[in-house]
């Protein structure tokens, strides 16, 4: 390899860094805000927002009310997000099975290796506890396995626990 060569890359090599330099300054400069103004921000133009006055609060039903018009039918399609990890058959899955749940312990699955976060629980999984839980696994009970993010709507909750109250 003669000197020319060996120019020509350490030519190629400094033009992609000064390239690559200039592309990141000038994107820098285009997507940064002016700064030195402090926390204080202008912008070009204002959006005129009104308030949306006489709107009603939500009322939330007490969830003993909910499980009570619960729909187990309803609660059977909700069961699906569930399939993928627990059964109804009576055999563990990936998760315990829950056949007779509501009003077991918690962590009472025979055989089933439960995570500490869930076996160092005491007391039943009662309809407001289980609604709890499904709610927000990692929430009610922080370190558990349930890797589930959760059912935010309460009726769609009743409506899993009023199904499963179904399965003994």
């Amino acid at each position: 390899m003669d000197s020319m060569e060996i120019n020509k890359i350490v030519g190629a090599t400094v033009g992609a860094l000064l390239v690559y330099l200039g592309v990141n300054f000038f994107t820098e400069l285009a997507f940064t805000p002016a700064g030195g103004h402090g926390d204080e921000h202008h912008y070009a133009y204002a959006l005129e927002i009104e308030e949306a006055g006489g709107g009603e609060e939500e009322v939330e039903v007490p969830f003993a009310e909910l499980l009570a018009a619960a729909d187990p039918g309803k609660g059977a399609r909700v069961f699906n997000k569930c399939k993928a990890c627990h059964k109804l058959d009576g055999s563990d899955g990936t998760g315990p099975h829950l056949n007779g749940v509501v009003g077991r312990d918690i962590a009472a699955s025979a055989g089933f290796g439960y995570s500490g976060a869930l076996s160092g629980m005491e007391g039943d999984w009662t309809p407001e506890e289980l609604s709890a839980f499904l709610e927000k696994p990692s929430a009610y009970a922080p370190g558990t396995a349930m890797s589930f993010a959760g059912l935010k709507s309460a009726e769609q909750r009743a409506d899993l626990i009023a199904y499963l109250a179904t399965q003994e």
